[in-house]
C-alpha cells in the first residue's frame, strides 16, 4: 500500500461515466468489443460493464480523469464508438466526477472506517471490558488491511463497492468476535483468570463449529456472487470473499490472543456491567 498505492476507481480518482445503448443494427456487441474500441483509440484501462440483461444492450463506460486530461478533456465516447461500430450509439447518461469530489470521497471513506472502529471500541468497552476492546478492533483493522492489500498487490480497482464490502466485513467479523468474547466471559466467571489461556482455548473450541458453519454458508453465497454476479458485482463479491476468510481466523488468532496478552500484562479482566 505504501509503495505501490491503490488503483483507485473513478469515484476516488475522478473521471467520466457514460451509459450507452447499442442499437441492434450493430450486431452482437459485448464488453470486449467496446473495451477494444476505446483502448484502440489510446484509452487504456477503460472499464466497460454491461447494465441489465443482454437484450437491453446497455453498457457503462468509465474513463478516469487523468486519462481524459491527457487529451485536454476532449474525450467523445459517442463519436468514437459510432465510428468503431458503424452505427449510432445512444448516450443515455453522462456523469463526471472531478478530482476535488474524488478527494472528498477518499476522505469520507477513511472517516467511515475510523468512525466504525471507534464506535466498536466504545461498544466492546461498555459491553465487556476495556481489555476486550483492543483485540476486537485490532482484528477488524487486520481484516481491512489484508483485504485491501490483496487488491493493491494484484492491481485490482478499488472503488465504492470495495469500500462497502470492507464495511460489511467489519460487521461480519465483529459478530464472530462478540460470540467468542461472550463465551470467554461466561467461562471466566466460573473458572477465573488463573488459567486464562485454557479458558480462552476452551471458549474457542466451544464456538468453533458455529464459527466455521457460519463462514461456510456465507462463503457459498459469496462464491455464487463471484461466479454469477458479473463484472458489476465482482469487486464487491471478491472483497467479501477475501474478508470472510480472513475474518474467520482473525477472530481466533488475533482478537483472542491480544485479550490474553493485555490480561497478563495489565491485570484481571473485569466482568461486564
Amino acid at each position: 500500500m505504501l509503495f505501490r498505492g491503490f488503483n483507485l476507481g473513478i469515484e476516488f480518482a475522478g473521471g467520466t461515466v457514460s451509459e450507452l445503448r447499442i442499437p441492434a443494427a450493430a450486431g452482437a456487441v459485448g464488453e470486449g468489443a467496446l473495451r477494444s474500441a476505446m483502448e484502440g483509440a489510446g484509452y487504456e484501462g477503460t472499464v466497460v460493464t454491461r447494465i441489465g440483461t443482454p437484450e437491453e444492450r446497455d453498457f457503462s463506460v468509465s474513463l478516469k480523469r487523468s486519462q481524459a486530461e491527457e487529451r485536454d478533456l476532449s474525450v467523445n465516447v459517442e463519436s468514437l464508438l459510432n465510428q468503431a461500430l458503424g452505427t449510432e450509439v445512444e448516450v443515455r447518461r453522462v456523469e463526471s466526477i472531478g478530482p476535488r469530489v474524488g478527494s472528498e470521497l477518499r476522505t469520507a471513506a477513511a472517516q467511515a472506517l475510523l468512525i466504525s472502529w471507534g464506535c466498536i471500541l466504545l461498544y466492546i468497552w461498555f459491553r465487556f471490558d476495556l481489555r476486550y476492546a483492543p483485540g476486537a478492533v485490532a482484528a477488524l483493522i487486520h481484516d481491512v488491511l489484508i483485504t485491501a492489500g490483496v487488491f493493491v498487490l494484484l492491481g485490482w480497482e478499488f472503488n465504492l463497492q470495495v469500500l462497502a464490502a470492507l464495511l460489511v466485513v467489519i460487521g461480519y467479523s465483529l459478530n464472530d468476535t462478540i460470540v467468542i468474547y461472550d463465551r470467554i466471559r461466561e467461562n471466566l466467571e466460573v473458572r477465573g483468570t488463573t488459567h486464562l489461556e485454557d479458558v480462552v482455548n476452551q471458549s474457542i473450541n466451544q464456538t468453533l463449529s458455529r464459527t466455521l458453519l457460519t463462514s461456510l454458508t456465507t462463503l457459498i453465497v459469496v462464491v455464487a456472487m463471484v461466479a454469477l454476479g458479473g463484472p458489476v458485482l465482482r469487486g464487491f463479491a471478491v472483497a467479501l470473499l477475501i474478508g470472510v476468510v480472513i475474518g474467520t481466523y482473525s477472530t481466533i488468532y488475533v482478537a483472542s490472543a491480544l485479550l490474553i496478552f493485555l490480561e497478563r500484562r495489565y491485570g484481571s479482566v473485569t466482568a461486564a456491567r
